[in-house]
């Protein structure tokens, strides 16, 4: 995005919540690959979403640093719960002390391990899915929550241009590979409705009808 466009955004938009900005600096300053948090205007975008759906049950798949689970542990409706996987677990103690710190810790569980293992344990249907994890996964993650998404529930996915990758032609790097046969998935499955924004690296937001 033009630089100083990307500005105007970000003066005409709500401003940060304190914990996120400070969970965004920290996280750039002490993990490598930083650039997988979710930051200002995609974080908002999923707080909205969520906020709009109202959800009861929400999965996200890759918590990283836990920034996305903040901004969607907020439209959650009274009662509800966040279920997040990550398979990484020295993100685990550092994503739990900003859930606390942000007063969602009661709404979010933390699961440790590889998603496709857990999934099929998972005995909850969901309203808002978060896709986010291994991009070379991304099919299989869909398959097997599928049948866990209510019907009219939505499916969001991260990182669907994975940095223009995708339109190359024969590209050797099997995330993009992984993404583009999740893309190329999704538009032909007739159970499902889905659009691309194209916000940070691409963001699918797939309905399922």
């Amino acid at each position: 995005m033009e630089r100083n466009l990307e500005t105007y955004i970000l003066e005409n938009s709500t401003p940060e919540d304190p914990v996120l900005e400070e969970l965004y600096r920290q996280t750039h300053l002490r993990f490598v690959n930083p650039n997988m948090v979710s930051g200002h205007i995609q974080g908002r975008l999923l707080e909205m979403i969520s906020k709009m759906i109202h959800p009861e049950n929400i999965l996200e798949i890759g918590t990283f640093t836990g920034y996305s689970a903040i901004c969607l542990s907020k439209g959650l409706r009274h009662g509800g719960r966040l279920l997040t996987i990550e398979i990484n677990d020295e993100f685990a103690e550092f994503a739990r002390s900003y859930f606390c710190r942000a007063g969602v810790e009661s709404k979010i569980t933390q699961l440790t391990g590889d998603a496709l293992e857990i999934i099929p344990g998972l005995d909850q249907t969901f309203d808002l899915v978060f896709i986010d994890g291994d991009k070379r996964e991304y099919f299989e993650y869909f398959k097997q929550i599928f049948e866990k998404v209510k019907q009219g529930g939505f499916i969001l996915v991260d990182n669907v241009f994975w940095g223009g990758k995708v339109i190359e032609k024969n590209t050797g790097d099997p995330q993009a590979r992984g993404i583009i046969e999740f893309n190329e998935s999704v538009i032909k499955d007739n159970r499902v409705e889905n659009i691309i924004l194209p916000i940070r690296d691409g963001l699918m937001l797939i309905r399922k009808k």
